[in-house]
Order: structure tokens, then sequence, then C-alpha cells
């Protein structure tokens, strides 16, 4: 038997349910669902396809992966019965990475799971990224420096809510907030704490069942020279001069509007 029909048959056992009734609902004889789950003849796509729907699980987990040996229950929830899409590879071989650039980003949470936007995306290659699902994020704003506003975060696609690691960073696809590059704590039960390293943001408080992706960072390509935050006298003269016309300008509509 194949490492993907030893899968079927163990997801069906675990669902408590017959072959005839998986059959029905993948729309196909239970004689030739049976010679799947055995090993007799191989699934075509279509019908891996919706046997995947159906258990809740990517394609490449069911091909590749002993079901038995990892806990299928603590597997993101994709919504829409979503699939991961396979590892593209160039003519080299080598693993192509996938680039939300800034310009399809607002759509990214909308197109994440249609297999023709994400193959219309952008892509590079890096050596040293090898073994694993890896797709590149564009940073906004200032919030985790040294990442500057343009910079590309490149994550490492990550199946399970239990590979987060408290302290690590994150890009994470949720449906608040859309995509978001935070370190990550958890706060609980199903819930975790996303924060900023640049002290100004007030961190949140987000629940298992809004993280839609997540992708632990695997490297960075900062499309800006570093340059040094400017600290001379005379910057912290002028910032300290306009704080001071700020606050007096506060005090003043403070007063005319009591």
């Amino acid at each position: 038997m194949s490492l993907f029909s030893d899968n079927i048959r163990t997801l069906r056992v675990k669902k408590g349910i017959s072959q005839e009734s998986i059959a029905t609902s993948l729309e196909i004889t239970r004689e030739r669902y049976v010679k799947y789950e055995y090993g007799t003849s191989e699934a075509p796509y279509d019908i891996l396809k919706r046997i995947a729907h159906f258990h809740h699980i990517s394609i490449d987990l069911l091909l590749s992966v002993d079901i038995r040996k990892i806990p299928t229950d603590d597997l993101l929830k994709l919504e829409d019965n979503r699939l991961v899409l396979p590892i593209m590879v160039d003519s080299q071989g080598e693993n192509r990475i996938e680039v939300v650039t800034q310009k399809v980003k607002a759509g990214y949470l909308t197109g994440y799971a249609d297999p023709e936007f994400i193959e219309a995306l952008e892509h590079v290659s890096l050596p040293f990224l090898r073994n694993g699902k890896f797709r590149a994020f564009p940073i906004n704003g200032d919030s985790m420096p040294p990442h500057r506003d343009g910079s590309l975060v490149v994550g490492r696609y990550l199946e399970s809510l239990s590979d987060i690691s408290n302290g690590k960073t994150y890009v994470l696809l949720t449906k608040d907030n859309g995509v978001v590059y935070k370190r990550v704590r958890r706060n609980g039960e199903g819930r975790f704490v996303l924060s900023s390293d640049n002290d100004f943001y007030t961190p949140y408080e987000i629940t298992a069942e809004s993280i839609i992706e997540v992708w632990a960072y695997a490297a960075s390509i900062s499309t800006h020279e570093f340059e040094p935050d400017d600290l001379s006298p005379q910057t912290i003269r002028e910032m300290f001069g306009q704080l001071r016309n700020e606050i007096i300008e506060l005090k003043r509509n403070k007063k005319a509007n009591p």
C-alpha cells in the first residue's frame, strides 16, 4: 500500500465513516474508491483534490507525510477547504518563492486561495532556502526595525499553529488585519499577542480562528540602504522645539474649546 492509501484509510477510520459513505461524498463508486484505499489504482488530480477537500487537509500532506505520526487535529483550519499549493521549482530545480509585491498586497486577503492569483505572482529563487514552502511579503511602516518600509520578509509556511514559537517573528494573514509582520506570543488557549519591535505601537490580541496563514521568518530583502537615525544635538533640539510648539497648540485649543 502507498503512503497516500494508508493516509486516506487512516483519516476515514478516524472519522468513523464507511467506504460507501465517503465514495458518495466524492461522487464516485465504492469500487473505485476502494482501489485508492488499497493502493491498486492511483487517484487522478480531480479526485485527489476532492479527497483533500473532504478531509480538510492539504494535498502535499496526503502524498508525502504519514498522517498517523502528526497531530492532524492541531493543523490550521483552512478557510473554504483551501489547499496548500505544491512547491514550485524552476528549470534548475531551485525553489521558486512567490513575491507578494506592494501592488498586489491589498488583494492577497481575497486572492490567497485562488491558484491563478498565486501563480501570477512574481518569483525569485534563493539557493539557501530549499526545505519548505516560502513566500515573500512587503513591509509597511517602521513598526519592525531594522526592516524599513518597502523591505521584503521571506516566510516559511507553517502547517500548524503549534509550530509557533513564543517571541519569534511571523508574517500572518488575518481576517481582520490582512497581512501583518509581528512578534508573536501565546496568551492562553487559542489566543496570541502580536507586538511590534518599535515600542511606539501597542500590542494587540487575536484569536486562532482569525488566523488564515502563518509564515515563519526565514530571510529578508532590504530595498533601501540602511540609514541610522540622526540623533545629533541640533536634531534633538529641533525635535523638542517641535514638541513644545505642539503642546502649546494643544493648550490653546483646549482653552478655546473647554
